[in-house]
């Protein structure tokens, strides 16, 4: 089976239904970040196969939590992106997703605008900074995140960027319970999602998180 086939199955798999010309930007940023990983090390996955697995299907199994039903323009930002994951993908298969990346690594993020400019992604912004450190002039609707950090520092980190109705997605592998034991009071998990998905024989969890009204 070829990667494209890999992918066009998995997505299928999932159940979604990608945009006109969607698998074909997918392949390319898997060529893209297959390119830059053999100089930058964006990921510890070398092999093109597990990389559709590992990430770009890992990724795309996100996408139904992403809007939640809502009908207006969702703000999403990516904390920790690193070579764009789960935010690139996401950003290729929801165009009306308007995603933010950030990430303190320069060289990650000179890749991540490389990858918009060559994917011609209108809907992606890309940050340099630490999370905590910044300070838009929006906040955001959705903030994930993928093995950035564990949930009480991920919600401590990204807290004022998140807007008031807000919720955050962490992208996790065995169920976090300790993780979950020990955040603060005023945040809740309103859902845990099991992700199955295709190629991949490991367990994954979606934490939705949400602020305690």
């Amino acid at each position: 089976m070829s990667v494209e086939q890999q992918l066009t199955a998995g997505v299928a798999a999932l159940g979604l239904a990608l945009p006109h010309g969607g698998v074909a930007k997918l392949l390319a940023y898997l060529a893209l970040l297959d390119k830059w990983n053999r100089v930058y090390n964006l990921t510890a996955v070398r092999d093109a196969e597990r990389m559709v697995s590992h990430h770009l299907l890992d990724s795309l199994a996100a996408v139904p939590y992403v809007q939640g039903g809502a009908p207006h323009l969702v703000r999403l930002l990516d904390v920790g992106s690193g070579g764009g994951l789960p935010g690139i993908p996401l950003a290729i298969a929801r165009p009306e997703l308007q995603v933010t990346l950030i990430d303190s690594i320069a060289k990650k993020t000179a890749f991540l605008l490389q990858a918009k400019a060559e994917l011609g992604l209108g809907n992606l912004n890309v940050v340099t900074g630490r999370v905590e450190d910044w300070r838009p002039a929006e906040g955001f609707d959705v903030i994930t995140s993928r093995a950035f950090s564990d949930l009480k520092e991920f919600v401590a980190l990204t807290r004022h960027l998140l807007k008031p109705a807000g919720r955050w997605l962490a992208m996790k592998g065995l169920y976090p319970h300790e993780e979950i034991a020990g955040l603060p009071s005023d945040v809740k998990v309103s859902a845990d999602h099991a992700l199955c998905v295709p190629g991949l024989e490991a367990s994954r969890h979606l934490i939705v998180l949400e602020p305690v009204e």
